[in-house]
């Protein structure tokens, strides 16, 4: 019965190790991406590429009065739930304090995000 004690526990130990590893290289994947900015014209976007395609998107519209609007934001099933999102509009944040602009987000998405983090009071229209 010992036996079969230690050989469960050590069953366990290497299951429970395992999925560390599992939430430790997903955490890790994210703090490895890139997001990147591209700007045409008025119009643009935040997002984050792999293997050239576009696992997440933040479109946006820049007005000719100082204000960046978001309009959609956009995360591909391979990083739902890693806050990819929550990332992209902090780094519209960013762009906006270091622009001196303010940022109208239309996106219910970016909105939810300003309106639960009162941190980006500075930067909303």
């Amino acid at each position: 019965m010992n036996a079969d004690n230690n050989l469960f526990s050590s069953v366990i130990s290497v299951v429970i190790m395992a999925v560390n590893l599992l939430i430790y290289c997903d955490v890790f994947y994210l703090c490895q991406m890139q997001i990147q900015f591209e700007l045409t014209g008025h119009k643009g976007a935040f997002y984050i590429e792999q293997d050239g395609k576009r696992l997440a998107l933040m479109t946006i519209t820049m007005t000719g009065s100082g204000i960046m609007i978001i309009d959609h934001t956009e995360v591909d099933d391979a990083l739902r739930g890693t806050g990819a999102g929550k990332k992209l509009v902090a780094e519209a944040v960013d762009y906006a304090r270091k622009n001196n602009l303010k940022i109208m987000p239309l996106c219910p998405f970016a909105k939810s995000v300003f309106d639960r983090t009162p941190e980006y009071a500075d930067v909303l229209n």
